[in-house]
């Protein structure tokens, strides 16, 4: 049932758990491989972040909690000292701007490949490859078969993420998002297709989700629930033949946990795609913040506030382009032109050189 947000827009101030926020616009977290192989952020990376503290908050792009986690080229870490340092600069300049951001926590499983971790076999709750190829320093290669992880590095990977909410804490983010979207380790847990475990993790649809909710558990003690949120993707996920059902079920428990905010890819990244899922079942379950994501414009985002189908949307390929998306929305538009080729890789060109409304008209 549709929440009462009579009087409502993407410009009505609100509340992200504990967080105030000034508008209802969240930058969704955005891989854009512009970090070194040692994974610190660095100035431009605090540049491109500061540029779009307008936001109500800031989803920061994909972080691996480990080195054995870190599957994609050029991508940050916030395991190391160095990495923590380097995150510090981001948060300083976000905050200085007066915005806020939460960093998402990552672990790729089985898309990790070997060259990245020193030639080990990536790690999966069972040993059934990815289909496709990774991104390495050499071009893409073909994943590669991960092994099975044992119940006691289940335990150890729970660990890494409650140290990575902790180092979190010490660069002065404003909270953390596990990101649980996509075919990353969580998801890897829920779907059937990549779990065929017997034990307390695999089988029941309790059982998939039982590692996403132990992370979720640990996370939570270090930095509360309301400075906690999560972000899943049915329709950008693994397959399941039970998917519907195994979402309600996870939606239906995270409303136990009075978390800041569930974030939900309610669509696939093709345009024409019709989703698979019933997204107003799943919506209705959930008695929290819902953050909406999927393909978006001012319009759509309005309206979906407005009736109360969603309480923040989250833009991700518009904020590439628009540094100061806010302002943008607010008059619909125009819209800088989105260069792809630089999407995800390169240098300032495409990542920090975009316009904002009052540069163009200057």
């Amino acid at each position: 049932m549709a929440k009462n947000h009579l009087n409502l827009s993407l410009f009505s101030s609100g509340n992200l758990g504990s967080i105030e926020t000034d508008n209802r616009v969240i930058m969704a977290a955005l891989t854009r491989a512009r970090v070194g192989r040692d994974g610190v952020p660095t100035d431009i990376n605090a540049k491109y972040y500061a540029q779009r503290a307008g936001a109500a908050m800031i989803i920061s792009e994909a972080t691996a909690i480990s080195a054995q986690g870190l599957g994609w080229v050029d991508t940050p870490g916030i395991f190391t000292q160095e990495q923590i340092k380097g995150w510090q600069k981001v948060t300083d300049a976000v905050h200085r701007r007066g915005g806020k951001i939460f960093i998402q926590l990552w672990h790729m499983g089985r898309e990790v490949h070997p060259d990245l971790i020193g030639g080990q076999a990536p790690v999966a709750p069972s040993p059934i490859a990815a289909e496709g190829a990774a991104h390495t320093y050499e071009g893409k290669k073909p994943y590669a078969m991960p092994r099975a992880l044992t119940h006691n590095e289940i335990q150890g990977i729970i660990a890494d993420y409650k140290q990575a909410a902790k180092n979190a804490l010490k660069a002065d983010f404003d909270g953390v998002e596990l990101h649980a979207a996509g075919p990353y380790l969580p998801a890897q847990f829920l779907h059937d297709s990549s779990n065929q475990r017997t034990d307390a993790y695999g089988g029941s649809i309790e059982n998939r989700a039982r590692f996403t909710f132990e992370v979720l558990s640990a996370l939570c003690e270090v930095w509360g629930s309301d400075r906690v949120g999560i972000k899943l993707s049915p329709e950008i996920s693994l397959v399941d033949s039970r998917a519907q059902e195994t979402y309600l079920y996870i939606v239906s428990q995270l409303s136990r946990y009075n978390l800041a905010y569930l974030q939900m890819m309610e669509r696939a990244w093709d345009r024409n795609e019709q989703p698979s899922i019933d997204h107003t079942q799943l919506r209705d379950a959930y008695k929290g913040c819902y953050v909406a994501n999927g393909m978006y414009d001012s319009e759509s985002a309005n309206n979906a506030i407005a009736d109360g189908t969603a309480d923040y949307i989250s833009f991700g390929r518009l904020f590439i382009s628009n540094p100061d998306l806010v302002a943008r929305l607010a008059s619909n538009g125009p819209y800088n032109e989105e260069d792809m080729s630089s999407f995800f890789s390169g240098d300032a060109r495409g990542y920090v050189d975009y316009p904002s409304l009052s540069e163009q008209s200057a």
